[in-house]
C-alpha cells in the first residue's frame, strides 16, 4: 500500500512540475479535437447506415435468384 501511495505522490509532484499551456492557446486545440470528432462520428454513423442498405439490398437480390 506504502508503494502506492509513494506512486501517486510521485505523480502529484510531476503535475506541479510540468508547464501546462494557458487557457488561450489550449482553447483552440480543445475546439478542433472536438470538431473533428464530431465529423468523424457523423461520417460513421453515414457510413453504418448506407452500408446497411447496402448489404440488405444484396441480400434481397440474391434472395430473388432462388
Amino acid at each position: 500500500m506504502k508503494k502506492i501511495l509513494n506512486y501517486f505522490k510521485g505523480v502529484g509532484k510531476e503535475c506541479k512540475r510540468v508547464k501546462w499551456p494557458k487557457i488561450d492557446a489550449f482553447l483552440p486545440a480543445i475546439i478542433t479535437v472536438l470538431c473533428i470528432t464530431a465529423f468523424a462520428a457523423i461520417f460513421l454513423v453515414i457510413e453504418d447506415y448506407a452500408g446497411g442498405i447496402l448489404i440488405s439490398t444484396l441480400r434481397d437480390a440474391f434472395e430473388s435468384m432462388r
